[in-house]
């Protein structure tokens, strides 16, 4: 392996790190508070919180699928690791990522046709640390199973 993998796995880990947060803190902490504020005052803390996101987190995702495509090829050297139990289970884990990619640019683009309503924020940020929890425990456990 290249001597750089250890910084590939560090930008890696930093990139999931931020964007699970960001969806945790969505579903665990913004959705809650909307008990605590009115309609109005929630829509500007949503859209106060959507538009700081809206500056790094694209970068974020682009560099964690890119991180993540290196240390594949890395790790497995292409496709050759896909026959193993290892790489079975990296690849039910890139599949998972390839979800949240989809379900992040079909949100990305309802926000800029103005298309992105409460209910669709919450459930788009539900299914996101969903998939991304099965992608955190999938990580863990194919070194392990």
């Amino acid at each position: 392996m290249s001597a750089w993998y250890p910084w590939i796995v560090l930008l890696h880990l930093s990139c999931a790190i931020v964007f699970v947060g960001a969806a945790a803190f969505e579903v665990l902490v913004l959705e809650s508070l909307h008990r605590h504020f009115d309609a109005a005052a929630m829509r500007r803390i949503e859209d106060a919180v959507m538009a700081r996101v809206r500056r790094f987190m694209p970068a974020v995702v682009l560099l964690l699928f890119l991180s993540g495509g290196l240390l594949f090829r890395l790790r497995c050297g292409g496709l050759a690791c896909l026959g193993t139990r290892f790489g079975q289970l990296l690849l039910l884990k890139v599949l998972l990522a390839f979800g949240v990619l989809g379900v992040f640019l079909s949100a990305m683009r309802a926000m800029r046709r103005g298309r992105m309503n409460l209910c669709r924020f919450r459930h788009t940020h539900r299914v996101v640390l969903a998939l991304m929890a099965g992608i955190v425990f999938l990580a863990k456990t194919m070194f392990y199973l």
